[in-house]
């Protein structure tokens, strides 16, 4: 990265040329994008605001930008030009915190007129001074006058340093945009008061991703702190493998007190799969695989995998049955995968293109077994069938290899992050 170690003022660099890869000018820099951050770090740099030509404004993040100078900014890879909006943990430098009046020792006040920000890591930037002119008393500066000048670290601003509340909110805030990975790693980070204080104000949907992500010893330690009645709420809001896990691990009588507070039919779901082992398909499965009646036609089976709640693994199939199709179904008569749904007339009933030679898993199927059938036919979801030949579930990779997995390899992921950004610290999208 051709950019020194010394900070850059965000003044200096207002209104540069943006030129890409190729040399070739995108626009011109209108703002900078920062983060505020807990623990008494710097806010973190996120992105520049770029102005297009036709007047639109982007967002580029700091990982694109390929070198800073007094002519010029480059960038590098792909533009993204979607219209930039502002998320609610962010702060706009030039337009929120320029001019920005802050009160200073002995009751004298100052603006804000620059803020420098410095690289510290591999296209990683932080918040490094920030400049102060001292206002009159009276708010108004006498012909000629000016008023002096300082340069201040960034902790010495208020508007920089977050309160105890303040960190909260923010953190609550920041989680909203991050992938369920993120979101454990900065619950394993937090202080137990600081966590126990995020996950009351986490909605309960937010709060089982982040849950489902988290090493087992956190997922029991972090479920058992909550009320009961929250905590049963929590678990309907998660995949039911994953809260037929985690009920495995908690004492008996807690585990049937949740049970007995959690919705019927997902409380079904879950004893359901406590039946089977660990290591097994039954073990591994979700009762909630796309399932259609043979009469369905491929619009309707489309529309069922477009569901955004769907995994990408669940979606690539769907398993056809006779009625009923809350599983366990009627007999299971084969699958579709969506591949081919995608090259058929809307029209067509899915029953014409059905493939029922690949021979389905067997809910005390083993590990070893289960991971030997996705490699041999390359699968990325897989049918569980009883003995009754009806449907039961379907085994997804990710909870394949959730499995196969030591069982601390969460904890060892989330322990083993210090040459990594900072979860809190993912680009944006």
């Amino acid at each position: 990265m051709s950019v020194s170690s010394t900070a850059v003022f965000i003044s200096r660099i207002r209104g540069l040329p943006v030129l890409d890869a190729s040399g070739d000018q995108v626009g011109r820099v209108r703002d900078v994008v920062i983060q505020l951050r807990t623990q008494g770090r710097a806010p973190r740099v996120k992105g520049l605001v770029v102005e297009l030509f036709a007047r639109r404004r982007i967002f580029v993040p700091m990982p694109r930008v390929h070198a800073v100078d007094a002519s010029q900014v480059a960038i590098e890879g792909q533009v993204d030009t979607r219209r930039f909006s502002k998320r609610d943990a962010e702060t706009l430098v030039i337009d929120e915190l320029f001019d920005r009046t802050i009160s200073r020792p002995e009751n004298r006040r100052a603006a804000i007129y620059d803020v420098s920000m410095r690289p510290t890591r591999a296209r990683e930037w932080e918040v490094a001074d920030v400049a102060l002119r001292e206002l009159p008393a009276n708010g108004r500066f006498r012909l000629g006058q000016r008023g002096r000048t300082a340069i201040v670290r960034w902790s010495e601003i208020p508007n920089l340093v977050l309160t105890t509340q303040q960190v909260t909110d923010h953190l609550v805030a920041q989680m909203a945009d991050m992938k369920p990975a993120d979101m454990a790693r900065e619950l394993h980070d937090m202080a137990p008061e600081r966590r126990a204080e995020v996950v009351e104000q986490l909605d309960d949907e937010q709060l089982a991703d982040a849950l489902e992500e988290l090493p087992e010893d956190e997922q029991v330690a972090l479920l058992t702190a909550l009320d009961n009645e929250r905590a049963a709420d929590v678990l309907e809001e998660m995949n039911p493998d994953d809260a037929a896990d985690l009920i495995k691990e908690l004492p008996a009588e807690m585990a049937e007190d949740l049970l007995q507070r959690m919705e019927p039919d997902d409380a079904a779901d879950v004893r359901g799969l406590l039946i089977y082992a660990d290591l097994t398909a039954g073990g591994m499965m979700t009762p909630e695989p796309v399932v259609l009646s043979p009469d369905a036609t491929v619009a309707e089976a489309l529309a069922r995998v477009r569901d955004e709640e769907l995994t990408p693994a669940l979606a690539s199939m769907v398993f056809i049955c006779r009625p009923p199709l809350d599983t366990p179904t009627g007999r299971f008569l084969g699958i579709v995968h969506t591949q081919r749904l995608l090259r058929e007339p809307p029209s067509v009933m899915v029953s014409g293109m059905l493939d029922d030679d690949l021979e389905p898993l067997h809910p005390h199927s083993a590990l070893a077994e289960v991971s030997r059938y996705f490699a041999t036919y390359n699968l990325v979801v897989a049918p569980v069938v009883n003995s009754e030949n009806q449907l039961v579930g379907a085994v997804a990779v990710d909870d394949l290899v959730d499995h196969m997995l030591p069982e601390d390899w969460r904890g060892n992921q989330m322990d083993g992050e210090d040459d990594e950004p900072h979860s809190s610290e993912v680009s944006r999208g």
